[in-house]
């Protein structure tokens, strides 16, 4: 199969189709779709309007084909990842965003829509689709991100400077000691893979980079751990926290937050897929009655 010089726009992307469904892409008449409109950028409504007419495809349309067909991320090669209502600047060195976190920002600004200022910090930002989101969907909130991957950084600033996120790089295990005990929210989405758990996505395993991954130990849970004594460290009094985890570390992190004797709440959350993806929390006011 192959996508020919002269060949209708149509022709092309069913032909990108079948060359990405055998390959084992996942979503393969979408991604042909997406990568034909990367290269006219006249939207997928435009596109599929186009596709009826006798439209020519697009010159370069079998090489992204290729490397689509090659595992290669649909993100890295567009550079662009959707993230609710954002539209993200992404490539090699970051971690690609996944619609299963965009349940966990619900969570952060059902709780802060309330509040007059709320201050939120996200503990690992990535790409900054966490931070960024709560910025612009609450503009009243103060964010702040955190982020060790200087590469990930670099990515994280392209994308946060514009929402006004404070962007600082650094270790989500010990980041923003001068602002300890003064945030109303700390959200993380940490690397928490085990150690021996290879992703079985050829998009993951070989392009994700390993340190957004893999959370630290056998377990996966040496940054999860981290990240929930940072949340401990920087919230005040009746704070929120919540973290994303594995389905299958759910049980294990509600036990280690009880077992802190610091937190009240402790709620898992489930994903649009049923999964138990998340587990929020809030911080014990301290006790005075000594």
């Amino acid at each position: 199969m192959t996508i020919g010089p002269g060949q209708s726009l149509a022709a092309a992307v069913s032909e990108a189709t079948a060359i990405l469904r055998d390959a084992g892409v996942p979503s393969p008449r979408v991604d042909a779709e997406l990568l034909a409109d990367h290269l006219l950028n006249v939207g997928l409504g435009r596109l599929r309007a186009l596709m009826l007419a006798d439209t020519p495809a697009p010159g370069g349309y079998a090489e992204l084909v290729a490397e689509r067909a090659g595992r290669v991320p649909l993100q890295h090669i567009t550079g662009v990842a959707h993230f609710r209502y954002l539209e993200l600047a992404v490539g090699p060195g970051v971690f690609i965003p996944r619609p299963e976190t965009e349940s966990v920002v619900q969570l952060v600004i059902d709780r802060i829509k309330p509040m007059p200022s709320p201050r939120v910090v996200d503990l690992g930002t990535g790409s900054g689709a966490i931070a960024g989101s709560i910025a612009h969907e609450v503009p009243a909130a103060e964010v702040h991100a955190v982020e060790f991957s200087p590469l990930a950084h670099a990515w994280a600033a392209k994308n946060l400077a514009p929402l006004g996120v404070h962007l600082v790089l650094g270790d989500l295990r010990d980041a923003l000691p001068e602002l300890n005990g003064t945030f109303d929210v700390v959200v993380s989405n940490p690397p928490y893979i085990p150690a021996e758990a290879i992703p079985n996505e050829p998009e993951v395993a070989l392009h994700d980079p390993p340190e957004a991954l893999y959370g630290g130990g056998a377990d996966g849970m040496e940054l999860p751990t981290a990240a929930a004594a940072s949340a401990a460290r920087l919230l005040r009094p009746g704070g929120y926290f919540v973290m994303e985890h594995a389905e299958v570390q759910a049980g294990w992190i509600a036990t280690m937050m009880a077992r802190a004797g610091i937190w009240s709440g402790i709620t898992t959350h489930q994903d649009l897929n049923n999964k138990e993806r998340a587990t929020s929390a809030v911080l014990a006011e301290p006790d005075h009655s000594e």
